[in-house]
Order: structure tokens, then C-alpha cells, then sequence
């Protein structure tokens, strides 16, 4: 029996190798589990969140859409029924004929009911002509006709219910948009399908759950090749080493999630703030030339002028944003011509008198530097135009003993105190500048009165290059410096 317990324990023993590689991966495997448990929890409510909020902003988008739609239609018949008695029939079916030829897209019509529940006007389901409709619901048990009237008495609104698609006789979801011509009884209103809004919602689900499923698999892949590291490197390196290693890798990594995060932030409210605007701008203006075009008016050049411009708009708008993510003159011609770039198209922007003072690096700044400058350049004349109400910038770039310094002076009204202190500021531009300098060395000093803001970028000498041989120009600024 003791031989029997001998050799048990003897193959439950370890070695100290064996029990260095549990004590690192059996933490490793529970803590990358719970991360990978909670992580997906989190992705998955986050991106619910995400959904919801795009979701409502489409059906935002949609139900303006609508409202549109029957502002313009109610500009054609205004005057008609603005002139009619409540009982001038043929002042009625004047409009009647007017709605029913106002077709849009594959499914878009107008409609009428009278406060009776009588359809009067239908052009693409001819059905429902002539027939009372009082206590209509969808397959869902939600009223429709009776909502609309009510709706309709109240002053206008919209409604969302379950209703056959015109073009193929599917059953869709369905937003309308309703006005009450109160002298006639009439409910005047149009819907729009909103079956592209479910299905982008639906895409965006299924490619989150794909992301989720993804994210997993490479976790696993994650562990196994840590396990393996663990094992192989174990015996080699110090376990403070590896903890130190493992520390400094995990911040690196946050650090490059929140900044892909905030730059993908900030791209997303560029191309909804300024590109989805203009377009939809043209959008209206082309909707509008169809329309004037269909009934011979003569201002349908006016509204195409008007889409034209706001398309040019569009364009200016993409190349902007397209040079704001990498200006292709920092790259091609250095420092320097990007900044008086960078000046010129804030001065002609804005109107803000704009000079640069800089000296030929000729490429004595390493790329990390360059970038670096630029960027706090960039944020710095944003932060000018947006709050400064400043007359004149300058901008001036030179090399001193403790290397590159770029100092940014305006005459605006300055900042309040608490934001002056760039480690202590609570603005997301001012963190940036700060958090890109020291990522190389550098230092960022900002003083700021009611006469204006200095701001003072130093980049050490360890990111300046070695002159190349022979360079008289670089000898020269190395003297003056």
C-alpha cells in the first residue's frame, strides 16, 4: 500500500519547470477567460448601444425625410385650398388629381382619408378608393386609420404600422407623415418603407456578432501562442522582466486602441457633420429639379445650380479631411512647406492673417518629430479658429541648442486658467499635444492672457538627424542655432 502511495505522489510531483509553467499559464488562461468573458459582454452592449443610436438616426433621417416630402407636396395645392370653401368639390378634386399624380421612388405615394375614414386618394393601390376604412389595423394589431385621423385632427405627426409594399404586395414597416386640412376634413399624409433601415440595423448586428466570434478566435490564438512564449522563454528570462515586458505591452496596446478610437471619433463627425449634410442638401435639390423639370417650372435651374454647389462643396469636403489624415506635402516636401500649407489654407479659411518663420531643416527632423509638430500645428490653428477669435497668427519654427522649437502666438482672447496647464486640461486637443510630445521627449509649455496664446513646442535633440557630409546649409543652422 505504501509502494502503491509512493509512486502516486511520485507522478503527481513536478518539476520546478513544470511548476514555473503552471504558476505562469494557469493565471494566465483564468484571467484571459474572465478578460475575454467580460470583453465580449461589453463589445456586444456597446455595440447595441451603437446600433440603437443608429438605428434612431436613420429613422431620424427618414421621418425628415417624409416631412419634406409633404411640405413640398402641400406648397403645390396651398393655393388651391387656400382660396376654397369647405364644400368646393371641384376645388377638392383638383388636389385629389394633383396628389395622385405626385409618385416617388418604387412605393412613394400620397394619400387621403377624410375624418369618416374614407380613402379618397391612392394612386398606387387604387383598392382602397372610395371605401371606408374606420377601425383598419396591421397584422400586429396596431390601429391605422382611426391613429391617422386622430393624429391628423391634432395638427400632424407620424405613425409607423405594418403595410403591403405597393410594387411587390410584401408586408413591410411603414412610416408616415400626416397633416390635417381641418376647413376640408381631410387627412393629407405619405410613408416611406423602412425595410433598408432594418436591414442595414440587421448587417450591423450579424458583422458585431462576426467581429465578437472573430475577436474570440484570436484570443485562443492569443493564449496558445502565450502559453507557448511562457514555456519556451521561462527558462531564460527573469519573471520581473516578463512582468515588466507584459505591463509596458498591454499599455502600449490601450494606448493605440484609444487613439485609433478617437481619430475614427473624429472622422465620423467630419463625414456626418459636414459630408452627410451637403449631400443630403443635393439630394433635396436634385428631388426638387426632377419635380420642376416634371412640371415645366421655370426655376428648375435655379434648384440645379443649388445641387451642383452643394456637391462642389462635398468634394472641397473630402479632399480636406483627405489632407488633414496625411498631408502629403509633410512627406514629400518636409516640415516646413507643410506648416505654410497648413497657414495658408487656415488664412484663406478663416480670414485670420497667417505667417510662418522657419528655417531650412532640409530633413534634419526625424519622421516621429515631424509628424509630431505638424499635428500640434494642426490642433493649435483648430483650437484658434473654433475659440480664439483671433486677427493674426504666427507661426515660427527654428533650431536652438536644445533642439527643434515650434511656438504658435496669437492675439485672440485667450483661455481661461485652468486649461492653460496642458497636464491638468480637461480638452481632449490640449491632451493630445501634450501626450504626443512626451511619446518623444519633448516639452509643451502654453501661456495664454485676454491678449492672446503662446504655445511652445520643444522636440530634443535626439530627434534631430546627423547632418549629411558636406552640408554647408546644415553647418550654417547649427552655428545660428
Amino acid at each position: 500500500m505504501k509502494d502503491i502511495f509512493h509512486r502516486l505522489r511520485g507522478a503527481l510531483s513536478f518539476s520546478y519547470g513544470q511548476k514555473l509553467f503552471l504558476l505562469a499559464t494557469v493565471p494566465l488562461i483564468l484571467a484571459v477567460s474572465v478578460i475575454s468573458i467580460v470583453v465580449t459582454n461589453q463589445s456586444r452592449d456597446l455595440a447595441e448601444r451603437e446600433i440603437a443610436a443608429l438605428e434612431a438616426q436613420l429613422i431620424a433621417t427618414k421621418r425628415e425625410e417624409l416631412k419634406n416630402y409633404l411640405s413640398i407636396a402641400r406648397t403645390a395645392f396651398v393655393n388651391t385650398y387656400g382660396r376654397a370653401a369647405p364644400d368646393d368639390e371641384a376645388a377638392k378634386l383638383e388636389v385629389s388629381q394633383l396628389l395622385s399624380a405626385i409618385l416617388y421612388g418604387q412605393d412613394g405615394y400620397f394619400f387621403v382619408f377624410d375624418y369618416d375614414g374614407n380613402n379618397l386618394v391612392a394612386p398606387r393601390q387604387t383598392y382602397l378608393i372610395n371605401r371606408n376604412w374606420t377601425g383598419l389595423e396591421d397584422s400586429s394589431g396596431i390601429p391605422i386609420t382611426d391613429e391617422l385621423i386622430r393624429i391628423a385632427r391634432t395638427g400632424g405627426g407620424y405613425h409607423s404600422f405594418d403595410w403591403p409594399k405597393p410594387s411587390t404586395g410584401e408586408t413591410g414597416r411603414m412610416i408616415v407623415y400626416v397633416n390635417g386640412l381641418q376647413d376640408w376634413r381631410w387627412v393629407v399624409g405619405t410613408g416611406i418603407f423602412i425595410d433598408d433601415v432594418q436591414q442595414t440595423v440587421a448587417s450591423a448586428r450579424a458583422e458585431v456578432e462576426s467581429r465578437i466570434a472573430q475577436t474570440s478566435v484570436y484570443i485562443v490564438g492569443i493564449v496558445i501562442v502565450a502559453l507557448l512564449g511562457v514555456f519556451l522563454s521561462g527558462l531564460v528570462i527573469n519573471i520581473r522582466e516578463r512582468r515588466l515586458a507584459d505591463v509596458k505591452l498591454k499599455a502600449l496596446t490601450q494606448r493605440i486602441i484609444d487613439t485609433q478610437e478617437e481619430e475614427r471619433g473624429r472622422v465620423a463627425r467630419e463625414l456626418h457633420d459636414g459630408i452627410s449634410q451637403m449631400l443630403v442638401g443635393v439630394r433635396y435639390a436634385l428631388e426638387l429639379t426632377k419635380r420642376r423639370f416634371q412640371i415645366n417650372d421655370d426655376r428648375v435651374g435655379d434648384s440645379l445650380d443649388k445641387g451642383i454647389i452643394g456637391l462642389g462643396g462635398a468634394i472641397q469636403e473630402v479632399r480636406r479631411i483627405s489632407r488633414d489624415l496625411r498631408p502629403g506635402v509633410l512627406d514629400d516636401l518636409g516640415l516646413g512647406p507643410a506648416l505654410q500649407s497648413l497657414a495658408d489654407d487656415f488664412a484663406q479659411r478663416t480670414d485670420v492673417t497667417c505667417s510662418v518663420e522657419t528655417v531650412v531643416f532640409r530633413n534634419r527632423l526625424d519622421q516621429e518629430a515631424r509628424i509630431a509638430l505638424y499635428r500640434i500645428a494642426q490642433e493649435a490653428l483648430t483650437n484658434i479658429e473654433r475659440h480664439a477669435a483671433a486677427q493674426n497668427v504666427t507661426i515660427s519654427l527654428k533650431g536652438k541648442r536644445s533642439g527643434a522649437h515650434l511656438i504658435i502666438t496669437d492675439d485672440g482672447k485667450g483661455m481661461p486658467a485652468q486649461k492653460s496647464q496642458a497636464r491638468t486640461s480637461g480638452g481632449l486637443g490640449l491632451r493630445n499635444m501634450q501626450e504626443r510630445l512626451e511619446q518623444i521627449g519633448g516639452t509643451l509649455r502654453i501661456r495664454s492672457s485676454t491678449q492672446g496664446t503662446m504655445i511652445e513646442a520643444q522636440v530634443p535633440l535626439t530627434h534631430m538627424l546627423r547632418p549629411e557630409a558636406g552640408s554647408n546649409d546644415d553647418d550654417n543652422q547649427r552655428k545660428s542655432a
